[in-house]
């Protein structure tokens, strides 16, 4: 069964100000978030909550509508993050979806959904190379069915990288994907990704392509966050040489002035709040880290907790506990950070599951 209270997300809830097991007034700045069991992993926002909903009483039509009004008002980011989540849903519940491509075996929508749902299916795979090279034709047919959409060239970005795609290719499908939103977000991680997994440990390559996008975008743009992507890739990697700390620092700071433009309290930005999170802990920013999680509210995210934890949303009670009590306690910055390394340091840990079209 869904949870359609999660899903929708239709009620509000309050901080509590006092600590639940001993009845004590909590500090200030705990008491201005969420308590642990408020907070929720991947809410969507409500008008995806709506199409899941219609999703999982096998109705597309929701979905449908969704997609629509995406590619009506150009609003591709947005569009890039429902496929995803819609894709995701119908691997496991796949009937509403595959009634939707019957009815309509042209649809942009239903093709794009399609189409990263297959990409999605075959990834882990051992054989996912061959795989994928099965999937291209499904993606060729959704990035026809709207000459407009950037989103199925993301995929296609993606699929380059799966499938060991070389650089004269990618490169072509790049020009084509920034023709047609030349600041998308989704299509310049996808690249971001396939420049890290080309050139292992080509760090700095990876922050000049990185800077260089978030310089050129619009104030509002996600892609001013790319470097902190750059960031995170080079601080959990832990291979290459050594990136500049002020340059760590520097993509920290252009997400946080991003995040503090964002409304807060709300799912649809939660994913770069939860990463520069993760991220300023990783640099010893314990008070810096504090405000994400307070414009965070009670949307946790997978990403990145996951790439740490079997348990994403357990991660991100344990590491926003230890900030508040480094904060607390007046320890701001001390030699190491909640993941064990020393501030700015890169360090190998255990990674989770990298999805496709994951952020």
């Amino acid at each position: 069964m869904v949870d359609t209270m999660a899903l929708l997300h239709a009620f509000t809830r309050t901080s509590r100000a006092r600590d639940k097991r001993t009845g004590t007034p909590l500090p200030p700045a705990q008491a201005a978030l969420p308590t642990d069991d408020e907070v929720l992993l991947d809410v969507p926002d409500e008008a995806l909550g709506r199409a899941l909903v219609g999703a999982a009483a096998g109705d597309h039509a929701p979905a449908a509508e969704l997609l629509v009004a995406t590619r009506r008002q150009a609003a591709w980011e947005h569009r890039d993050r429902y496929v995803r989540r819609l894709a995701a849903f119908a691997r496991s519940r796949p009937e509403w979806l595959d009634a939707w491509r019957a009815r309509a075996p042209r649809d942009a929508d239903a093709l794009l959904v399609d189409a990263q749902r297959a990409v999605d299916r075959v990834w882990d795979s051992p054989a996912r190379a061959e795989l994928l090279r099965e999937v291209s034709p499904l993606i060729t047919a959704a990035a026809r069915a709207d000459h407009r959409d950037p989103v199925p060239w993301r995929l296609a970005l993606d699929h380059a990288r799966g499938a060991r795609a070389g650089h004269t290719y990618f490169e072509e499908l790049w020009e084509a994907a920034v023709r047609r939103a030349p600041h998308h977000h989704g299509c310049h991680v996808a690249a971001l990704r396939y420049l890290a997994s080309s050139w292992h440990g080509s760090h700095r390559e990876c922050f000049d392509f990185a800077d260089t996008a978030a310089q050129d975008a619009p104030e509002g743009s996600l892609t001013q966050a790319l470097p902190l992507r750059a960031a995170f890739g080079y601080l959990t990697d832990g291979c290459g040489p050594a990136v500049e700390r002020a340059r760590l620092d520097a993509a920290a700071d252009r997400a946080a002035a991003l995040s503090a433009r964002l409304p807060s309290a709300q799912p649809w930005p939660a994913e770069l709040r939860n990463l520069l999170a993760h991220v300023l802990v990783r640099l010893g920013r314990r008070r810096d880290a504090l405000e994400q999680f307070r414009l965070t509210g009670p949307y946790a995210t997978s990403f990145p907790w996951d790439r740490d934890a079997d348990d994403p949303l357990g991660r991100f009670l344990e590491v926003r506990q230890e900030v508040l009590r480094a904060v607390a306690s007046g320890a701001d910055t001390t030699g190491t950070d909640a993941f064990g390394a020393g501030p700015g340091r890169p360090v190998s840990e255990r990674r989770g599951r990298l999805e496709p079209g994951g952020h």
